[in-house]
């Protein structure tokens, strides 16, 4: 297995946390839009479907920064 660039693997780490934050706080006021406060007293429904919205959008930001990696120009080889 070669050697990866340190500055390209922090890269990749900055851009999946930025994604899965920023997904996640985008599921979280989506559910805050909709009366759905994940911080409500209790496990009632509205609770635990605001707790998978918030688990749904920090995923699909991941996806979505790793897309973006993947669809950056790759550097040469040297």
């Amino acid at each position: 297995m070669a050697p990866q660039d340190p500055h390209r693997l922090l890269a990749q780490g900055v851009a999946d946390a930025v994604g899965f934050v920023g997904g996640a706080l985008l599921g979280f006021w989506l559910g805050q839009l909709l009366g759905m406060d994940i911080f409500a007293p209790g496990y009632g429904t509205a609770s635990l479907i605001g707790i998978a919205l918030v688990g749904l959008g920090g995923g699909l930001g991941l996806h979505g920064a790793r897309w973006w990696q993947r669809s950056r120009p790759q550097p040469p080889k040297d």
